[in-house]
């Protein structure tokens, strides 16, 4: 009986302790995560840190910029296959990844002047810019200042589309603090995390990891946490909703199929197709593209049908 209730307990024990797998692991600076490609930088305050891979050559190039709280290694898994057929410059927002974090001014406006100077600088030609997420904010409020300066935007299930009023943005920017970042847990990392996905597996495990690990290198990690907190009241306070029909370049809207994050669950309740469905009317001629099987994070659980997605756009 002992024996029994011996084991029972191991079972218990290892149950609870399932969600944390990483307490033991080693922390990991921002400057060193390895995205699989040489990371170079640019400028100074902020320096910002991007990959620039592909031919340099080609006839377009392809800009990504990634979404809230995350870093150009979201789009690692597609950029070989991009790379194929075009340049490709995927950018560290300042305050994200490689690029230098601080008490910057933090704004949708901003970061576009941030990717601009990046696009500047490398002399960059027939820009295509992609955005993820928040990303695909920044690339519309880029769009939407300097349109001559583009190709055409491939919109990845961007922010700045649905709506917010004013009670529920005072609401969302209450949900994402510095502290409650700074104190979140490996299994809540894992909740929200899994929330981006459709499927979420053992596979995207490393960005469980990424994250806590990262969050081990606590003063850097703090501004990472203040960025992130001030990116969240940027989407809120500059948004795009109302002026998707001022921009003046190409758009497409691609997007999972089963997006858990767009439109919010808890504000407003209903389908992703909804929401760019309305997206694309605002915008005259745009197109949607629907990724089966994938939620918000496409570009992690569906790499391969985005990156055809993108090369049907660029190539159309």
């Amino acid at each position: 009986m002992k024996k029994v209730l011996a084991l029972i307990a191991l079972v218990a024990l290892a149950a609870c302790n399932i969600g944390y797998r990483y307490l033991e692991s080693p922390p990991l600076k921002f400057s060193e995560l390895d995205y699989g490609f040489p990371v170079k930088y640019i400028g100074e305050s902020p320096k910002i840190g991007y990959v620039d891979v592909g031919n340099p050559s080609a006839e377009k190039t392809l800009v990504l910029v990634h979404g809230l709280a995350s870093n150009l290694g979201y789009f690692k898994l597609m950029i070989p296959e991009l790379a194929k057929s075009y340049r490709v410059v995927a950018i560290d927002l300042p305050g994200y990844g490689h690029s230098e974090k601080g008490d910057f001014p933090y704004g949708m406006k901003w970061y576009a002047e941030q990717v601009r100077s990046v696009i500047q600088a490398l002399e960059l030609k027939n820009v295509y810019l992609s955005g993820h997420s928040m990303g695909g904010q920044i690339a519309m409020t880029y769009a939407l200042n300097w349109p001559d300066e583009l190709k055409a935007l491939v919109l990845l299930s961007p922010a700045g589309v649905e709506p917010f009023r004013a009670g529920e943005g005072k609401w969302l920017s209450g949900v994402i603090t510095i502290e409650g970042t700074m104190k979140t847990t490996e299994e809540q990392a894992r909740v929200n995390l899994s929330r981006n996905f459709y499927n979420w597996s053992e596979d995207y495990e490393w960005l469980v990891e990424e994250r806590m690990r990262l969050a081990k290198s606590k003063e850097e990690f703090r501004e990472f946490a203040y960025a992130v907190d001030r990116c969240v009241q940027a989407m809120l306070s500059e948004p795009t909703t109302d002026r998707l029909g001022d921009i003046k370049v190409p758009v497409t809207f691609i997007y999972g199929k089963y997006d858990g994050l767009i439109p919010n669950p808890y504000l407003h309740p209903g389908f992703t197709a909804d929401v760019f469905k309305k997206g694309q009317e605002a915008i005259p001629g745009s197109q949607l593209i629907e990724i089966n099987n994938a939620g918000h994070m496409l570009t992690v659980e569906q790499p391969a049908d985005v990156a055809l997605a993108i090369k049907t756009v660029l190539n159309r």
